[in-house]
């Protein structure tokens, strides 16, 4: 890839800026009811697991034991607990169907006991009957985006039928973001849906986990670019414990991420953690947002702000 020099790259870089500007301004404004009227000025971390050992109020999917949880504690409070020590105040709970299937109640129940605090990427099972009506009943509970994924029905039918095309849809309307867990060979057909459904917002996690054999390779770095083409669509910059060299300080990952950056632009990429997995096996929470609020020194304290809080807090943050 050609080096850009430094006036090179700031010029790039406010280009790409400008065009992700156009396409964050489409989304909701950040929600201004009561609990919220004090907006919280600390980072937001856009993406974390958390469990509970409480399995009378919330029981753990069929299969599933206490055994299975590794960590064997995450709870919302353990998780507060740890991002506050990084200045951070909000986060997004990502459900987990391992080990809660398609209930979300556990990270609903969450956020409704810290109003402001947190908001919920759930699961719907797009085979059932209208879960776009479903998606519409969860934002009212804070629920403001949709984790989807190959790994439950397979790469040839994950984004097949019409449930899930009536998610897409409504998605659309409602704002609430399909959040895509995949790996580079699903890019494609991620780009496919993109172009058929151009106004949903889009998230990709963890880089399409490029890079989760130790091999960051060109060609998927090129994939994952090319959807910056969808205006709506975004990247979390996460779960460095799993990619490349997997050592902290993580810097085998900033070529990649410069390269995210160049395409997508500051305002449609965001930080996180992937908690609890980033804590584990000689990783901590301090190594992950270190690398974007200390190492990445192509970023101006602007772009920082838009990774560390500004684009998740556009994106999840808003009121039904």
């Amino acid at each position: 890839m050609k080096r850009l020099n430094r006036r090179q790259f700031n010029r790039k870089s406010l280009a790409t800026a400008a065009a992700g500007a156009l396409s964050v301004s489409a989304l909701p404004k950040t929600g201004s009811s009561a609990a919220d009227t004090n907006k919280p000025s600390g980072w937001i971390d856009a993406h974390s697991h958390i469990w509970t050992r409480d399995l009378n109020n919330f029981p753990l999917a069929e299969g599933q034991t206490l055994k299975d949880l590794d960590p064997p504690s995450f709870t919302a409070e353990e998780l507060i607990e740890t991002a506050k020590a990084e200045g951070i105040d909000r986060v997004v709970l990502i459900q987990h169907h391992i080990f809660y299937g398609w209930d979300n109640s556990y990270m609903i129940g969450t956020a409704r006991r810290y109003p402001g605090k947190f908001r919920v990427v759930g699961m719907v099972d797009d085979t059932t009957r209208h879960p776009d009506q479903v998606m519409r009943k969860l934002l009212k509970q804070r629920v403001t985006g949709f984790r989807i994924t190959p790994r439950i029905r397979g790469k040839d039918k994950w984004l097949g039928g019409p449930g899930m095309a009536a998610m897409w849809r409504c998605a659309a309307d409602t704002r609430q973001a399909m959040c895509c867990l995949i790996d580079s060979d699903d890019l494609a057909a991620v780009d496919a849906m993109c172009r058929k459904f151009p106004e949903t917002p889009v998230i990709v996690d963890h880089f399409a986990r490029i890079g989760v054999d130790g091999q960051i390779r060109d060609a998927d770095v090129k994939r994952l670019c090319s959807l910056a083409k969808h205006k709506h669509t975004f990247v979390i910059v996460s779960a460095f414990y799993a990619l490349g060299k997997k050592a902290p300080p993580y810097l085998d990952l900033v070529p990649m991420i410069r390269r995210v950056f160049e395409a997508f632009g500051p305002q449609r990429l965001m930080w996180a953690s992937d908690a609890p997995y980033q804590l584990v096996g000689g990783h901590t929470y301090k190594a992950s947002i270190r690398l974007v609020r200390d190492d990445l020194d192509f970023l101006s304290p602007a772009d920082r702000t838009s990774l560390l809080r500004g684009t998740a807090e556009k994106l999840y943050f808003f009121d039904a």
